[in-house]
């Protein structure tokens, strides 16, 4: 099947038409095409605000719902640019698969942060001046006016330029002085594109926790100078500051889990909101039913992130009900989905891999459930995630130089 089943309508570069559909997300690739080589490597670094995203793919959102994969997108623009001339596109793609596999292996700094986060805010709630700093943040109320600017960007358009989530993330820990975990918790619940290994990781390692003693300090001058000098927060910043000073937490990585395979030639296959593009599974048994499992996201239920989560899981419904010959059913409970799969007559059901995170931990809960009626739940992980998260043991470097021999694996070197 190829990848880009429709015509894609010609979109002005500086805008960006955040609709959760594929074809949106392939839509916006195709813009962005004839920038994904050296131009991205020379601009990339500058947020040129809402109403100019020229520089950069803003493809995020899509690729972390998997409307479009990762291995179509490099696929694309090696097709454009080659390996050279598009390496640090690629880089970028691949940092997202590189935090998904150290978590996947580090489950347990996520339990760590989770337990942080509630009792933080158990603190916040008996702390009246916290609560009260915390708020200013959250509002835009700081002063600090691209802070301020990047909290009204966040909350209703739902995406920031990766400089200025560095920033931004900078700014609350070391000048604001709030718990990193609040913040990261803040952006997973209007961020488009959050999901939890790149949300928590990049929170960590700003903070100086995922790569010890070293941390990110948004300065001045380098804002001055990556805004086009939209903003100058000289005087404002805590720019000498250390690193948090929370135990590091010693993170040696743990075995990566096995992926699985189905037995059955007939089985029920269910979506998620991680994996939207039920076309690329690799799944050779014959769909019998087919549903997707609604798990709610934290944050407004009115805000950008949900209703683009929405009009994706409903077009991911399309997709499959066309791809499949059958139709969708969209759940949201194990109760719903249990009783679905019961229905099929199957004894496998079939599921794209979650990473680990409340989807994960929403399908373990459906695993024992089903098992105990004699229905397996077979997690399909893909190939892309099979080759790139066992590189994840240390830092990104081990990885990156691994990325001739990935790309050559996709077949274009």
């Amino acid at each position: 099947m190829s990848p880009f089943p429709f015509d894609p309508t010609p979109q002005p570069l500086s805008r960006v038409d955040w609709t959760g559909t594929r074809a949106a997300g392939l839509g916006r690739l195709e813009a962005f095409l004839p920038a994904a080589g050296t131009a991205y490597a020379r601009a990339r670094n500058s947020d040129l605000g809402p109403d100019d995203r020229s520089n950069v793919s803003a493809l995020s959102p899509w690729l972390a719902r998997r409307l479009i994969t990762e291995e179509e997108v490099v696929s694309r623009v090696m097709a454009c640019h080659g390996h050279v001339k598009a390496e640090k596109f690629i880089q970028e793609v691949y940092w997202r698969s590189y935090w998904k596999g150290w978590l996947e292996m580090r489950p347990q700094v996520l339990t760590r942060f989770n337990q942080d986060r509630l009792a933080l805010n158990q603190v916040v709630s008996e702390n009246h001046e916290l609560a009260q700093r915390l708020t200013r943040a959250k509002r835009g109320e700081t002063g600090i006016a691209c802070f301020d600017t990047w909290v009204r960007e966040l909350t209703t358009l739902g995406w920031l330029h990766n400089h200025a989530r560095m920033w931004f993330a900078s700014i609350w820990i070391f000048t604001l002085e709030l718990p990193w975990q609040l913040g990261a918790d803040f952006f997973f619940k209007h961020l488009l594109d959050a999901d939890v290994a790149s949300n928590t990781l990049s929170w960590r390692w700003v903070a100086g926790l995922h790569t010890k003693g070293k941390h990110y300090v948004a300065r001045a001058s380098n804002i001055e100078t990556h805004t086009s000098a939209r903003f100058n927060p000289v005087g404002q910043l805590a720019e000498n500051a250390l690193p948090i000073g929370e135990p590091f937490l010693e993170t040696g990585p743990g075995t990566l889990p096995n992926g699985e395979i189905l037995f059955e030639e007939r089985v029920g296959l269910l979506l998620h909101g991680d994996d939207l593009h039920p076309e690329s599974l690799p799944l050779a048994a014959k769909v019998m039913g087919a549903g997707l499992l609604q798990v709610p996201e934290i944050g407004p239920a009115d805000g950008a992130k949900n209703k683009f989560l929405r009009r994706a899981e409903q077009d991911a419904c399309i997709r499959l009900e066309h791809a499949f010959n059958v139709d969708a059913r969209q759940m949201t409970s194990l109760d719903e989905a249990l009783n679905w799969a019961q229905g099929l007559g199957v004894r496998e059901i079939a599921t794209p891999y979650a990473p680990v995170g409340p989807i994960a931990w929403h399908l373990a809960d459906l695993k024992r459930a089903l098992a105990e009626h004699g229905i397996r739940l077979v997690r399909l992980r893909r190939p892309w995630d099979s080759r790139t998260w066992p590189l994840a043991t240390r830092g990104f470097f081990k990885l990156k130089e691994k990325l001739p021999n990935l790309v050559r694996d996709l077949g274009h070197l």
